[in-house]
């Protein structure tokens, strides 16, 4: 049957434009130290896309962001959007924006709070205020962009899992080696088998992909019932093929979909590609709405 064209769905990595990318990814680039992420990149992994949509002149000068970012989804059919209600320290731009989308459109936006292990109790707070005002249904982690890092398995990270656990909100961790040009080792996917130990009650879901150890990663996801992957930064003609058969045979539950607009691909180009990817017609619902609604507790 292929993909079909009547699943509302959920996207759980989805953001807006913004006028100033370097601004918006300079949490990111206070560590860079290349050339080319410092001074050249307005995002810093574009290096790995071919055309970046923040190239796109119409959608940086757009005007009205969530409006902008909504007429992609209805063109489309992304139904439900996750984005962030806090920034990682950049720009406070992209956190005003997050908590607009929320407030003009509840039935399209769902937010996640980032988590720096670094803020400690503070960092802590902010997730419960972030649950409590503004309805949350996530944390989100990026190991790698902390300044200093912080490794996924880190005891720093250990108050942000227990207070996940206590909230019954999932964890989405940035897991493999980063497009940004950081240092790798804070996201290797081995960290993860401790992390799942010491919370089996956790739902952890990766971003980005888990590469190079993509094959790790699904005998984790078979080993642990909470772990979950997400197709985030990922193009669907590069989605990794040992992903897609653990999809159609024991995964069917585990996969599910993330794009990366307005970051480095467009809806148009995902959804265009997406057509192409070989899933049984029985995993199609679940990776693109029914695992997420279910994470996300949306059916609830």
């Amino acid at each position: 049957m292929g993909m079909p064209t009547d699943v509302p769905v959920i996207d759980t990595m989805i953001g807006f434009p913004a006028k100033d990318m370097k601004a918006q990814y300079a949490f990111i680039t206070q560590q860079t130290k290349d050339a080319q992420s410092k001074d050249e990149f307005a995002f810093p992994a574009e290096y790995m896309f071919k055309a970046p949509p923040d190239k796109d002149r119409a959608l940086r000068e757009a005007d009205d962001p969530v409006a902008y970012t909504l007429s992609q989804m209805d063109e489309w059919g992304v139904a439900l959007g996750m984005v962030g209600v806090s920034h990682r320290g950049g720009s406070s731009e992209d956190e005003d924006v997050g908590v607009e989308a929320l407030r003009r459109y509840p039935d399209r936006f769902v937010g996640s709070v980032n988590a720096d292990p670094n803020e400690g109790m503070q960092g802590i707070e902010k997730i419960v205020r972030a649950h409590e005002t503004l309805g949350v249904r996530a944390i989100t982690m990026f190991p790698a962009g902390c300044f200093p890092q912080v490794a996924i398995n880190d005891k720093k990270m250990y108050p942000i899992y227990a207070k996940a656990c206590e909230l019954d909100l999932p964890v989405f961790v940035c897991t493999g080696v980063p497009g940004p040009r950081l240092k790798f080792a804070p996201q290797h996917v081995e960290h993860v088998d401790e992390v799942m130990y010491d919370f089996p009650e956790l739902i952890y879901v990766s971003r980005h992909g888990c590469q190079p150890w993509t094959e790790l990663m699904v005998k984790l996801m078979l080993k642990w019932p909470g772990l979950h992957y997400s197709t985030s930064a990922f193009a669907p003609k590069h989605y990794d093929p040992r992903v897609i058969d653990y999809a159609n045979t024991r995964g069917a539950d585990k996969v599910i979909y993330a794009g990366y607009f307005p970051m480095g691909l467009s809806l148009e180009r995902i959804m265009t590609e997406m057509r192409n990817v070989p899933f049984k017609d029985e995993v199609w619902p679940k990776f693109l709405r029914g695992n997420a609604a279910r994470v996300l507790k949306l059916d609830a």
